[in-house]
C-alpha cells in the first residue's frame, strides 16, 4: 500500500479496508522505530535516552531492540 493510500483506506466504510491500512501503518511504525533506535544507539545514545522519547521504560526498548546490531554498525 502505498503512503498516499493511508489516508483514504484509513476512512474507508469497508472494514477489510480499513483494518489493512491499520496492518501497513503498524509495520510502517514499526520500520521507523527500528531505524531511529539503531541511529540513536550509532551516536552513542543510552537505552534511557531513547526511552524517555519513545515514552517507554529502559527495559521494555532494550528488550525489543537490543538483541540486533544497528545496519550502520554491521557495516563497520
Amino acid at each position: 500500500m502505498a503512503n498516499t493510500d493511508f489516508a483514504a483506506s484509513a476512512g474507508s466504510s469497508d472494514p477489510a479496508v480499513g483494518l489493512r491500512a491499520v496492518a501497513s501503518l503498524r509495520l510502517l511504525a514499526e520500520q521507523l522505530e527500528s531505524r531511529h533506535v539503531d541511529r540513536a544507539r550509532d551516536l552513542g545514545w543510552s537505552w534511557s535516552q531513547i526511552a524517555d522519547e519513545l515514552g517507554v521504560s529502559k527495559q521494555a526498548v532494550h528488550q525489543k531492540h537490543g538483541g540486533r546490531a544497528s545496519t550502520t554498525r554491521q557495516e563497520k
